[in-house]
């Protein structure tokens, strides 16, 4: 005799939408039920079932489902049926119920969460550290449960940013620096929808004379080495440039409101990153060169450094420091203890000398320039300056 089939809770319509309408409620609003910062002791007993409750009818009808208001307790058998099924886990969710780790596993989770730790703690991003704060909450759970080995930061970016970078750090110390970092979600805006806008550059340390109002299209933002820095292209004459956002007014004025697409974006940011590989640090070039690059037509310098006995370790552990240079031990063959001296030979564009200057001067006595013979001037004119500065 065929078994009786044994009703199901959810087989009811009503009953299988608010189930459904109350995992799409845990997709749609991650952290729901958790407190508010702002909330006090003083607005009475935190009940984190009715803020699921709310968002649970918000997005019935936000779905055009009619449902019945139902009851916490009802909502409360419906969250114990999805830790049955394991679409929540079976712990507390005192910060705010989400399901699972959304588009990652949790070990993918764990590794982003660390980087975004980090870039939160030193490269001083508001975004980053808004995210990170609001993760950390939610994710107390599971950091409880693995004992303490989620939030454990087994790797760590330790290039630190030298200037104040988020508004509300800056209120709150009294830093207030007045730059385009108030102005960054304007920026970012103006970024993914292509528009022009018009920003204000306030300092000019290396006095080429860029004072002032200019119209741009923001391409990327960007941290190198110690600061944050914006990538744009002049809506003049589209000549690609890279500021630091901290030598910027607190001005960002949007020009065209229609912008110009991301497939615009997206075909300059490429040549301004193939000028970036190129050449050495972050100075794009003026215009007419940095056309002649983009086109092959520019002739590279050739550069020939030599560096002794001291750094030459440093040296060769940089095998991959640019996609051009060449790096010759002599005498060849020899074990890294016998060494001489090792000769750094690499091609780059004009506008990257300077640059690629400060960073041998970072070598100091254990490097000395071959070629081209203007660099060797400047650096024996550099040593001697040094010199003289000492005596």
């Amino acid at each position: 005799m065929a078994k009786k089939p044994t009703p199901h809770p959810y087989s009811d319509q009503q009953t299988f939408d608010r189930l459904m309408l109350l995992i799409a409620t845990l997709i749609q609003y991650p952290g729901v039920g958790c407190k508010e910062e702002d909330e006090s002791p003083a607005d009475g007993h935190h009940d984190a079932l009715e803020q699921v409750q709310n968002s649970l009818q918000q997005v019935a009808r936000d779905l055009n489902i009619e449902l019945p208001n139902y009851s916490i307790p009802t909502i409360r058998k419906d969250l114990e049926t999805l830790r049955r099924y394991g679409i929540l886990d079976r712990r507390m969710y005192r910060q705010g119920y989400y399901l699972g780790t959304g588009a990652m596993s949790r070990s993918e989770l764990r590794v982003a969460f660390v980087a975004l730790a980090s870039a939160a703690k030193y490269q001083g991003n508001p975004q980053t550290r808004r995210i990170y704060q609001t993760l950390n909450k939610r994710l107390r759970g599971l950091d409880l449960e693995l004992k303490g080995q989620f939030f454990y930061p087994i790797r760590e970016h330790l290039n630190r940013a030298i200037n104040y970078t988020d508004p509300e750090e800056m209120m709150a110390k009294g830093k207030n620096r007045n730059n385009l970092f108030h102005q960054l979600d304007a920026v970012e805006q103006a970024i993914c929808e292509g528009q022009a806008i018009e920003i204000s550059r306030h300092s000019d340390p290396y006095q080429r004379g860029n004072i002032g109002l200019i119209q741009v299209w923001p391409l990327q933002l960007i941290y190198y080495d110690i600061a944050w820095y914006i990538i744009y292209e002049y809506c003049s004459n589209n000549h690609l440039a890279i500021g630091r956002v901290n030598r910027f007014k607190n001005y960002c004025q949007i020009i065209t409101a229609s912008g110009r697409g991301l497939a615009a974006q997206q075909q300059s940011l490429i040549k301004a990153h193939k000028l970036l590989e190129n050449g050495w640090g972050l100075y794009l070039g003026e215009f007419d060169e940095q056309k002649a690059e983009l086109e092959g037509k520019l002739t590279l310098e050739k550069i020939k450094v030599r560096f002794f006995p001291a750094v030459i370790p440093f040296i060769l552990e940089g095998e991959r420091r640019h996609p051009r240079q060449k790096v010759d031990p002599f005498p060849k063959d020899s074990s890294i203890e016998d060494l001489t001296h090792v000769n750094y030979t690499i091609e780059l564009p004009p506008r990257s000398l300077k640059e690629f200057s400060l960073w041998v001067y970072r070598h100091m006595e254990n490097a000395q320039v071959i070629s081209p013979t203007e660099l060797v001037e400047k650096h024996r004119q550099a040593a001697l300056a040094l010199v003289d500065r000492y005596s």
